[in-house]
C-alpha cells in the first residue's frame, strides 16, 4: 500500500538497529557479577580466619593462586586469550570455593591437585566458562576426598572449641558434628535418647556461629547467611534454590526424628551442620549448572535435599551436600527441557 493512503511512516535505515540476539541486555559483565560472588563470599572468609587463623590464609591464597594459574597455563596451551581469562573472575571465585570446601589443615600440594582438578577437569575440558556442566569445585572435593580420605577429613579445632580433641603430629584435631552422629549407634526405638545430646542450645549457638570443627567455609553459618543475603540483594541467584533445599532437609529430617528420634538428630541441627548453607546459597545456585526455569530451579533444590538427607541419615558418609548437587548437576538439562515454558503461539507437538 502506498504511504500516503496509509499514513505510515516507516523508519529510515539509519534509524533501524541490526544486532544478534540476546536483545535484552543488562550492564552486568561476568567480571562484575563474580566480583560480587567474591564480595558475597567475604563474611565467610573473615570468619574462616578468625576461627582457623593463618592455616585458613594459607589454604586460600594457594587455591587462589593455583587455580589462576592453572587457568593461565591452560588457556597459554590451547591458545586461548591468557590476560581475558584470568581476569574475568571465574578461576578466582572456584579458587575461593575450593578452599572453602578443604580443611585448614590441607598440605600445599592438595591445594595444587585440588586446583587441577577444579579448573582442568571441571571447567576447561568442557570448554571452559558456561558450558561446564558440574560445579567445579565440588568436582574437585570430591575427587580429593576419594583420592585422600585421611587428609580431607582431618579437621583442626577452631579458636575457642571446647569439645573433645586429639593431638596430632602438626594440628589439635576435632571431629565435627556430622561425624559424631554417624558414630553414634542409631536405633528404631521410638524411645530412644542416643541422639538427644545433639539437640542442646549450648551447641546450636556453637554451630551458629562457627565453633565447630569442619571445612573453613561451613563453619559459620551466621557468615554465610550474611553472604546469602548479598547474593539475593545482588540479584545473582534464584532464591528458590536455596529455599526448597534447606527446607527439604528440614522436612525430611523432621520427620524422621519425629518417628524414630535415634535415628537422626532435629532438622535444626541438620541445618546448622555439615556444608548445606555453603551449598545452598553458593554452589547449588551456580548460574552455569544450575536449572534456568523457575519450576526447574524448584525440582533441583528438592533433589539436593532429597539426597543430601538420605547420604546423612542412612549414608556411611556422614555428609550429602557435595554428591547431592553434582548428581543434580548431571540432570539439569532434563530438568530444564521438562519444565521450559511454551513459546508463545506455538503447539505442542503430539
Amino acid at each position: 500500500m502506498e504511504e500516503n493512503n496509509n499514513n505510515i511512516m516507516l523508519p529510515s535505515g539509519d534509524k533501524l538497529v541490526l544486532s544478534v540476539s540476546p536483545h535484552i541486555s543488562t550492564p552486568d559483565s561476568t567480571r562484575k557479577i563474580m566480583f560480587k560472588v567474591l564480595l558475597a563470599l567475604v563474611p565467610a572468609l573473615i570468619a574462616a580466619v578468625w576461627f582457623f587463623g593463618w592455616d585458613a590464609v594459607r589454604v586460600i591464597v594457594l587455591t587462589l593462586a593455583f587455580c589462576v594459574g592453572a587457568e593461565a597455563l591452560w588457556c597459554k596451551i590451547f591458545s586461548k586469550p591468557v590476560l581475558k581469562n584470568i581476569t574475568d573472575g571465574s578461576a578466582a571465585v572456584t579458587g575461593m570455593l575450593l578452599a572453602f570446601n578443604l580443611p585448614a589443615s590441607a598440605p600445599w600440594w592438595v591445594c595444587l591437585i585440588g586446583a587441577l582438578l577444579a579448573i582442568w577437569l571441571g571447567k576447561q575440558v568442557f570448554g571452559g566458562l558456561g558450558r561446564n556442566p558440574f560445579n567445579p569445585a565440588l568436582v574437585a572435593r570430591v575427587a580429593l576426598l576419594i583420592a585422600f580420605p585421611a587428609i580431607m577429613t582431618t579437621w583442626p579445632a577452631p579458636r575457642g572449641y571446647e569439645g573433645d580433641t586429639v593431638k596430632t603430629a602438626d594440628y589439635v584435631t576435632c571431629a565435627t558434628p556430622l561425624s559424631e552422629v554417624g558414630t553414634t549407634p542409631k536405633s528404631t526405638d521410638k524411645h530412644a535418647i542416643n541422639m538427644g545430646k545433639f539437640d542442646d542450645a549450648g551447641l546450636r549457638k556453637d554451630l551458629f556461629f562457627g565453633k565447630r570443627g569442619g571445612c573453613l567455609g561451613e563453619t559459620s553459618v551466621l557468615a554465610l547467611l550474611i553472604g546469602g543475603a548479598m547474593l539475593l540483594c545482588f540479584k545473582l541467584i534464584n532464591w528458590r534454590i536455596p529455599f526448597f533445599y534447606i527446607g527439604t532437609v528440614a522436612v525430611i529430617t523432621s520427620i524422621v526424628n519425629y518417628f524414630y528420634p535415634g535415628m537422626t538428630p532435629t532438622a535444626l541441627f541438620h541445618i546448622l551442620t555439615g556444608g548445606l548453607m555453603l551449598g545452598a546459597f553458593f554452589m547449588a545456585t551456580d548460574m552455569v549448572t544450575s536449572p534456568v526455569t523457575k519450576k526447574g530451579g524448584i525440582i533441583f533444590a528438592v533433589g539436593c535435599g532429597v539426597i543430601t538427607s538420605l547420604i546423612r541419615i542412612w549414608g556411611n558418609y556422614p555428609e550429602g551436600v557435595s554428591f547431592s548437587i553434582l548428581f543434580m548437576n548431571a540432570l539439569v538439562p532434563l530438568i530444564d527441557r521438562w519444565t521450559m515454558p511454551k513459546v508463545f503461539g506455538s503447539e505442542v507437538a503430539k
